[in-house]
């Protein structure tokens, strides 16, 4: 949705990424925040969750070495220190928007994963999932950056209402409430779906993996410029800058005469053999 041409270099090409500041710090937050709630409710402080920073970030720089290049340079330990620090402030934050002593989710960081009735497969990983004495479901997203404008907040939300559509499909419970909570700013935003929303993001989606599978079968991507490209990693083969986009890995051909309708596709499978498959963010 983002830049079909970004889609192709990151899930056909698979080139690499570098690491980045501000997304290795969001992994860290949330494995504190996940980490946390291992602990009885009376320990579940501001101060037992910064303590758990240092020991979250050697666990992350084990399960990923590449992320010590971040701070390669950085001799005397100053850059890596005000990261840590920022990291300390972000979870703090969160104590002022919930209160993890009346907090008992059902689940933390779960992956889920479910299949339409079309063929294709959605697959994600959710932060947090509450449920209530009653039954109804909270789904919960923790953002390390600030709450968007309000005339892109549903560019925010697609994603929460892809997870409640899973939960739905998978469970047959349309979730209570979505809540994505900005540590950045300090913001809340809830919204309550219905079957309707849900609905529409099954149709949307639907008509997303169509472009998908067109534009693998004829190979073409098309960059869509926009304010983000000034952090892409692929500026060097990218037209918009003037690059080559490396040579296209999977068999071309030229699109067939009636497809593109909406939900009747099964489930494809390029050259690559990998499963038809759309993930949340």
């Amino acid at each position: 949705m983002q830049c079909p041409l970004l889609y192709r270099f990151r899930v056909i090409d698979r080139l690499p990424e570098k690491p980045s500041e501000a997304a290795t710090r969001g992994t860290l937050v949330h494995a504190v925040l996940e980490r946390l709630f291992d602990n009885p409710a009376v320990e579940r402080t501001a101060g037992r969750a910064t303590a758990l920073i240092p020991g979250q970030w050697d666990r992350l720089l084990e399960s990923k070495p590449e992320l010590s290049e971040l701070f390669a340079d950085d001799a005397e330990g100053e850059r890596l220190s005000r990261w840590l620090t920022e990291a300390e402030r972000l979870v703090e934050r969160w104590f002022s928007l919930e209160d993890p002593t009346r907090l008992e989710p059902a689940e933390r960081e779960l992956f889920v994963e479910t299949e339409l009735e079309s063929g294709l497969r959605l697959r994600g990983v959710i932060d947090r999932i509450d449920v209530a004495p009653t039954g109804e479901v909270r789904i919960v997203d923790y953002k390390t950056g600030k709450a968007p404008r309000p005339e892109y907040a549903e560019g925010a939300l697609f994603q929460m209402k892809f997870y409640a559509l899973v939960i739905w499909r998978l469970k047959g419970v349309v979730p209570r409430r979505l809540q994505l909570i900005y540590l950045g700013s300090g913001d809340v935003m809830t919204y309550d779906p219905v079957v309707a929303d849900l609905e529409r993001v099954e149709r949307k989606l639907l008509a997303l993996w169509e472009a998908i599978r067109l534009a693998t079968e004829t190979g073409e991507w098309r960059p869509r410029p926009t304010k983000l490209c000034g952090w892409c990693d692929h500026q060097a083969v990218c037209p918009e800058f003037g690059g080559t986009p490396p040579v296209y890995p999977l068999s071309v051909r030229p699109a067939e005469s009636g497809q593109g309708v909406q939900g009747t596709m099964g489930p494809v499978r390029a050259e690559t053999g990998r499963p038809a498959a759309v993930e949340g963010p």
